[in-house]
């Protein structure tokens, strides 16, 4: 089944759409499948070497951006930049990869001390209500 290539919300006029907006609609676009495709490798590439480097960037990668624009964005447009920043960050794609993150997280295969502080506290927030049931990378 092929499965269709996500779509960016689109951008609005006012707060929150500068010039270079659509470059970084466009990232998001790129970081979202980025994460989707580091969430589907298979789950013993988790764990060590070079996989698991591969696997915490990924998944660093696209909460920093989620978390830097949450704060970013109402510091420079108010709220009307933090509602069309949360509206960007809400696709079906990001609410995917915020179940596969806290399947992973369950399973063991991450933790919020993997990341940097800015990823860390999305990743805090996305994981907040789940529990590790599985240890699957412990040694």
């Amino acid at each position: 089944m092929a499965r269709k290539s996500p779509q960016p919300a689109p951008p609005i006029d006012g707060p929150g759409y500068g010039s270079n907006e659509a470059i970084f609609v466009e990232g998001r676009v790129s970081k979202r499948r980025a994460v989707a495709r580091a969430l589907e490798r298979p789950y013993g590439s988790r764990c060590a070497g070079e996989g698991r480097k591969q696997f915490i960037s990924s998944v660093g990668e696209y909460y920093y951006h989620r978390q830097n624009d949450a704060e970013r964005y109402p510091e420079i447009f108010g709220k009307p930049g933090a509602d069309y920043i949360a509206m960007q960050w809400s696709t079906g794609e990001d609410k995917r990869i915020d179940r596969l993150t806290q399947e992973a997280y369950a399973q063991g295969y991450l933790q919020p001390s993997d990341f940097g502080a800015v990823a860390r506290k999305a990743v805090e927030t996305v994981v907040r209500s789940e529990r590790v049931t599985v240890r699957s990378c412990a040694s």
